[in-house]
């Protein structure tokens, strides 16, 4: 089942890397320094997940993927926003980002600052251009939510508190689950929800799908924590064991790495349960959770 998910992937890759190329390069109206900066990060390689997420759903539904690519793109633009702005010193201060030298090393902090600023812009102005529906208008507005100050912004604030060891909770696991649901959970879950309202999916289908993607995100957050503690810069391209020397709270600080898989094997096989509610194939999902259990980058 990974062998065929990753063939999958592949081909949803590679037709956002396509779609990212030819629509900044059609861009003649964006100052070229600008518009290197962010073709740099886009074009930086990645798994390209959260746009395969969201072509995925909408196959399922019964609909080409091409309906959904824009949004799918838009998706990697804010995801790769989010990276750049990820990496600046006065957030988590990473040279690194895929093998590379993140952007503001490569450009400079305030040109990276507006790189980031200019992927979200164009995310949401490429988005809107390609909306024909009200469902597209609705995948529209489940985006910036997502994306936005109660969303991923809402996580990445959190995870900075709890550096200063200000927590959501004080339960340390439950901090971890509220944390990692908004920083990661929620654009990977948007994705998902995003193609299927694209193909005109239910309410149930929806809820269904929603708590499929929160799973789904904290499975994700649990092996890259497990990665930083035991992976190596060569396969992920960005600095390792970051988390250990900042005495960051995360799944393997909270439970060793053992445990910490345990606890991401049980999340993909209650994520596949929920999987089993919907009336679909639902294959490139289930091996969307083998493949995140085995991944090593």
């Amino acid at each position: 089942m990974i062998r065929m998910f990753e063939a999958r992937l592949k081909v949803y890759s590679s037709a956002t890397t396509d779609f990212l190329r030819d629509y900044m390069e059609s861009r003649n109206d964006i100052p070229q320094q600008l518009r290197s900066s962010m073709l740099y990060s886009l074009m930086a390689g990645g798994k390209r997940l959260r746009p395969a997420l969201c072509m995925a759903s909408c196959e399922m539904l019964g609909k080409e993927r091409v309906n959904a690519l824009p949004f799918a793109a838009a998706l990697e633009m804010i995801h790769t926003y989010s990276l750049i702005h990820d990496d600046l010193p006065a957030m988590d201060n990473d040279d690194f980002r895929r093998g590379k030298p993140s952007n503001h090393k490569a450009f400079g902090e305030a040109m990276a600052i507006l790189a980031g600023d200019a992927l979200l812009n164009t995310a949401f102005e490429l988005a809107s251009f390609n909306c024909k529906t009200v469902d597209d208008i609705k995948a529209m507005q489940y985006l910036a939510k997502a994306a936005g100050a109660s969303g991923m912004i809402a996580g990445q604030v959190m995870d900075i508190d709890a550096e200063n060891e200000v927590y959501p909770s004080p339960d340390p696991s439950e901090s971890l689950v509220m944390i990692h649901e908004k920083k990661t959970g929620e654009l990977l879950t948007v994705g998902i929800m995003c193609g299927a309202i694209i193909a005109g999916a239910d309410e149930q289908t929806l809820t269904a799908l929603k708590r499929f993607g929160l799973k789904f995100g904290l499975l994700f957050q649990i092996t890259d924590d497990i990665l930083d503690a035991v992976g190596d810069f060569k396969s992920l391209g960005k600095t390792i064991g970051k988390d250990n020397a900042t005495s960051k709270l995360t799944y393997v600080s909270l439970y060793g790495v053992d445990e910490a898989r345990e606890k991401a094997s049980a999340i993909a096989e209650d994520a596949k349960r929920t999987l089993g509610e919907l009336p679909y194939d639902t294959s490139f999902f289930s091996g969307l959770m083998d493949f995140t259990l085995s991944r090593t980058w």
